[in-house]
């Protein structure tokens, strides 16, 4: 996991720092030097950070792009309208 993943899952799952904190049992402060890139980071702390997030319901895409989305529980499962079955009556 990377810095920007790491601000990218926070954003998904509307936490701040500190609720990011207080999941994974980490000071805050590591937490925002990790996001800024500054100072080293333990393989242990970020892993923490990891469990924390997958626990929240972030799913870590590392391919060509490395990138964060949610899970589809804790999307709910409901895509919405498909586009081929968009209507005037439930386009409200």
């Amino acid at each position: 996991m990377n810095a920007a993943q790491c601000r990218g899952a926070r954003g998904l799952l509307g936490w701040s720092e500190a609720d990011l904190a207080r999941r994974s049992g980490l000071d805050e402060g590591f937490i925002k030097g990790f996001e800024a890139g500054t100072g080293d980071s333990a393989s242990g702390q970020v892993e923490a950070l990891r469990s924390a997030l997958m626990q929240g319901g972030v799913v870590f895409t590392d391919g060509a792009t490395p990138g964060v989305r949610l899970s589809e529980q804790q999307r709910g499962g409901d895509e919405g309208t498909r586009l081929d079955q968009l209507t005037t009556e439930n386009d409200r």
